[in-house]
């Protein structure tokens, strides 16, 4: 019989690389609408020699258990899948800990963080968006009708849309393998789920918990990204206590994967200035 600790780790589809023992920092990474935890490989393999490297599927998302995916009650809102977030960190006795998100994730690590700040040490945002849709005062990138009508395409036809949406998210016309690999990734989610984490996703509104991080934090944002535009970046660097923003010259919503060696670098400088200050 599986322990508590055990189905919560199986339940996210947990991995587990890198080095282990006192004093070792664990480096967490979450992925965003439509992917999974292999959408890091161009990335993990430069911590695996520094950290404990921790990666694993949100819920409804990879090889995560489907069934867990609860969309009347626990996963309604991104507050959810935080919960998620702080059980497999619970399970492993983590704290100290750098937490690293892409778009939505980034926002699900910084609601972790505000409810348990402790299990912290250092944040770094991918491309986050605390707000996709306009309003007065406030640059999300979409209008409402945009929303509306990104989901109601998703609802159409799942597969034209996910052909249709990712060469937008990459942003990489001369990388079409990328676009191929992130279609392919939307394809094999489940659609119902995709589908119901995309409305939870695109009519979030987590500004107010960014007035709770006080963790230090890294905002790496594309140069040319649709998504989240660079006015989203700079919003967000201005509202944190402790926060440096660093632009990729790439385009797209991916800089971990349209130009990883430049994401590697600008994580590492972060985390090296970090420690030694």
């Amino acid at each position: 019989m599986n322990t508590p600790s055990t189905s919560i780790l199986e339940r996210s589809n947990v991995t587990i690389a890198g080095i282990s023992g006192p004093g070792t920092q664990t480096i967490i990474f979450l992925h965003d609408l439509g992917g999974d935890q292999s959408n890091w490989r161009l990335i993990t393999p430069g911590f695996k020699d520094r950290y404990q490297v921790v990666l694993l599927d949100l819920i409804g998302a990879g090889k995560s258990d489907l069934a867990a995916y609860k969309p009347d009650t626990t996963h309604s809102t991104l507050d959810g899948h935080a919960t998620d977030l702080l059980g497999v960190m619970s399970a492993l006795a983590l704290h100290d800990v750098v937490l690293v998100g892409h778009s939505v994730a980034a926002m699900i690590g910084v609601i972790a963080a505000a409810r348990e700040p402790q299990r912290f040490a250092k944040m770094v945002l991918v491309s986050p968006s605390p707000r996709f849709i306009n309003e007065s005062g406030y640059a999300g990138g979409f209008e409402q009708q945009d929303i509306n009508e990104l989901l109601a395409a998703m609802e159409a036809d799942y597969n034209s849309w996910a052909q249709g949406f990712s060469p937008v998210m990459m942003g990489s016309h001369e990388r079409p393998e990328l676009v191929m690999e992130l279609t392919n990734s939307f394809v094999r989610t489940n659609p119902e789920i995709a589908k119901h984490f995309a409305r939870v996703t695109f009519f979030s509104d987590t500004r107010t918990e960014l007035d709770f991080l006080t963790i230090p934090t890294l905002i790496l944002q594309s140069a040319h990204d649709v998504i989240a535009p660079l006015a989203v970046g700079h919003y967000i660097n201005e509202q944190l206590a402790d926060s440096r923003m660093v632009v990729v010259e790439t385009g797209g919503h991916c800089p971990h994967l349209s130009a990883p060696q430049e994401t590697l670098s600008a994580m590492d400088d972060f985390l090296h200035r970090e420690t030694v200050l």
